[in-house]
């Protein structure tokens, strides 16, 4: 099968609604590039470009892509094989009223700070500049995700659907998983980063376009027959669940209520031993603690936990 690209151009949301059109509709195990531009639409493209308060359209994401078969209760599995720059710089920048240390004394908004790229030598890893401290190139994908069952969400809030998890793990060599609530999915993604720490705490990372290469599949009857209300990640030696809400103490619970169902239905364990043995494997961490609502995602090795589809 060719690999088909999808661009920025062809169509991107700002929010992500149960009544999405596709721009494009394409097969269960399609191979895609998705071109994605910068979080910023371009609008920061030197230090002296500063951004005074949160735009009302932010983190476009290219798309939606309706996926053929994909239905309620399925599962639509995203393969991210592959994240490239398609900039020479990144940018990050505080905004007045955005950020975990917004209002805090000392810490100036609006700021921006550029990202040079060096591509690095024959072998050598490409790093992002700041002042003369280099930062691996470690490309993440902050915005992606589907239409969601009911509400309505901007691309600048994660949910169940998915939206601007802004999470470390969504990125080359991993995959993850989305409930499908509506006919075709719905799948789209931007608000690239060249690099960014957990909890992404000044609000952006090194916002930058990219291409991504992806493959898609549906997995039939899947979210229902898993239980899968949310996103899940899988890397190389864990499976993660991922949950946003209001306070990170409820975004906790339910990423670790999710990680104690996958638990129970692996091993026969009843909700309190798999609720005990959770406190003995894997671990919570921190995904972004900036949005609307902050994300979290609940570790479980593969050791302990084979393939829940």
């Amino acid at each position: 099968m060719s690999r088909q690209t999808i661009t920025h151009k062809d169509g991107v949301v700002y929010e992500f609604a149960p009544d999405l059109e596709g721009v494009e509709t394409v097969e269960s195990g399609a191979e895609l590039t998705i071109e994605t531009r910068d979080s910023l639409d371009g609008a920061v493209q030197s230090e002296a470009d500063v951004i005074e308060s949160v735009p009302e359209e932010v983190n476009a994401a290219t798309g939606p892509i309706a996926v053929e078969g994909a239905e309620p209760g399925d599962a639509l599995r995203v393969e991210i094989e592959e994240i490239r720059l398609t900039e020479d710089q990144g940018r990050v920048i505080t905004i007045d009223g955005f950020g975990l240390l917004d209002g805090d004394e000392g810490i100036e908004a609006p700021r921006t700070r550029m990202t040079p790229v060096d591509d690095g030598g024959e072998g050598e890893k490409a790093t992002i500049a700041f002042d003369d401290l280099a930062v691996p190139v470690e490309p993440v994908v902050g915005t992606i995700g589907v239409a969601p069952a009911a509400e309505s969400y901007t691309t600048l809030v994660p949910h169940d659907h998915g939206g601007n998890l802004d999470t470390t793990d969504v990125t080359g060599g991993n995959a993850i998983y989305f409930p499908v609530f509506q006919a075709g999915a719905m799948l789209a993604m931007g608000d690239c980063k060249a690099a960014m720490a957990d909890g992404e705490m000044c609000g952006t990372g090194a916002e930058i376009g990219t291409e991504i290469d992806v493959t898609l599949e549906v997995i039939d009857g899947a979210a229902t027959d898993v239980g899968l209300a949310r996103p899940l990640i899988e890397t190389d030696d864990a499976w993660k669940t991922v949950a946003s809400a209001e306070t990170l103490e409820a975004a906790c619970e339910l990423a670790n209520r999710d990680a104690v169902d996958l638990l129970a239905a692996a091993h026969g364990f009843d909700d309190t031993d798999a609720y005990l043995f959770s406190s003995l494997a894997g671990g919570l961490e921190i995904s972004q603690v900036v949005d609307p609502l902050v994300t979290v995602r609940n570790a479980i090795p593969k050791d302990y936990l084979p393939s829940p589809f």
